[in-house]
């Protein structure tokens, strides 16, 4: 697992260790199950405070992208298509309610979307 932080950046270290570890799971780089290194370790690597790293693995839990199995380590817990899968159920759920709203009809959102696409 490659990660980088840029103490230049305007984004806070935990956001830049959070967004890259996201980026690694939705690319499939890090497959449902991967271990991840303990915070302690990432934190040595990155140069950071431990409570930095600690505040990342945190939010990428709350946003169930992985879990925390106590002294058995931390894991990525969806696999990218879940995550995928998830986001795009959610898209097109607010997508559907914005159509009706509008008093569309079915084939009107889809050739919308098909507009989109």
């Amino acid at each position: 697992m490659i990660i980088s932080v840029d103490p230049a950046a305007s984004q806070p270290p935990y956001e830049q260790v959070k967004q890259q570890v996201e980026q690694l799971i939705r690319r499939g780089e890090l497959a449902q199950g991967t271990r991840l290194p303990t915070v302690r370790q990432l934190a040595g690597d990155l140069g950071l405070a431990v409570n930095t790293v600690a505040r990342a693995y945190k939010e990428l839990e709350a946003d169930r992208l992985i879990e925390t199995r106590g002294r058995n380590g931390t894991f990525v817990l969806a696999a990218r298509s879940e995550i995928d899968d998830e986001e795009t159920q959610a898209a097109a759920t607010v997508f559907a309610r914005a159509a009706r709203r509008a008093n569309l009809s079915l084939s009107e959102a889809t050739r919308i979307l098909h507009e989109a696409w």
